[in-house]
């Protein structure tokens, strides 16, 4: 009697079933809440596309293709958002690839060009840091003038300056601690001389423990992410500076560097990039404003007579 054998088919899991795995190993890598949720959010964007029931193991080239053509046309969505889609789906399929799921294939960017990021002007900046009168304002208001300061004096991100505390402060040795960034990498950075003077005189005023946030509430509490946008927005607005965001402050810091002929190596520590390739970007969307000092600074210019 001849045996027959019957060969099981190699189960082959989903998308979705690959995906929950791709969030758990996330979690597991103890990845920031912010990461998790941004490739939550943005591979929610690709399950409207491409059925997550599917098996993962289909996927392919010709797929990505298709998921930029409708982001693009279906979607009507930005070159440079299109790219924050792609890269959140990149990570998760070569996830999958690196785990044998999915035959290995690469994933480009799409070409963008470079628009030249918004900073606050000169004119802008004049009335922002115009001291205002400690008897003749409220608590919040100077407190929103500290924070413009320290924003403009460091380029930090709104999350690292809600999150530093009275302790991380060394105003003696002129420095302070960030201990929330986006890299999760704790950060020491001097803070200029006049900075310095600034925030003692703000200590002088919001007084508090070690303990406690820099930049609080009247009632002393945390400072909430909503609270410092629609606090800058207002702080703005009363200045007359129709700008409000606090992140074009970082932007402001990066270009007056560059203009002011800092070392883009430093600038690449201070704004806590992994790499150099932000700080390049900044370097190609300010060449023109480099080039009006450019014969000044030149040495050549001062050996050199018509």
């Amino acid at each position: 009697m001849v045996k027959i054998l019957s060969l099981k088919k190699e189960y082959v899991k989903s998308v979705e079933e690959v995906f929950d795995e791709f969030i758990y190993y996330c979690e597991i890598k103890n990845l920031s809440i912010n990461t998790i949720l941004y490739y939550k959010d943005k591979l929610e964007m690709f399950s409207k596309y491409y059925n997550f029931n599917k098996p993962i193991n289909i996927i392919n080239k010709r797929d990505v293709y298709g998921y930029i053509y409708f982001l693009q046309n279906t979607r009507k969505v930005k070159t440079t958002t299109i790219n924050t889609y792609l890269r959140a789906l990149r990570t998760f399929l070569y996830y999958a690839m690196d785990n044998g799921y999915l035959n290995k294939f690469k994933i480009e960017m799409i070409k963008t060009d470079l628009k030249i990021k918004k900073t606050y002007s000169n004119k802008e900046l004049k009335k922002l840091l115009r001291k205002p009168n400690k008897k003749g304002n409220t608590f919040a208001q100077y407190r929103n003038w500290v924070i413009v300061n320290f924003l403009i004096g460091t380029g930090c991100r709104s999350r690292t300056l809600l999150n530093i505390k009275i302790k991380d402060l060394d105003l003696e040795n002129g420095y302070v601690l960030f201990r929330i960034t986006k890299s999760r990498k704790q950060q020491l950075l001097p803070i200029s001389r006049s900075l310095n003077k600034i925030i003692l005189d703000y200590l002088s005023i919001r007084r508090g423990e070690e303990e406690d946030y820099l930049f609080c509430t009247n009632e002393g509490d945390k400072l909430s992410r909503e609270g410092l946008k629609s606090a800058i927005k207002r702080y703005n607005h009363s200045r007359d500076v129709e700008k409000t965001s606090i992140h074009l402050f970082r932007h402001t810091f990066a270009k007056k560097w560059i203009l002011n002929y800092g070392d883009p190596y430093k600038l690449q520590k201070i704004l806590g990039h992994s790499n150099m390739d932000m700080v390049k970007n900044y370097l190609n969307m300010y060449t023109e404003d480099i080039k009006k000092d450019f014969e000044l600074y030149n040495p050549l210019e001062e050996f050199v007579s018509e």
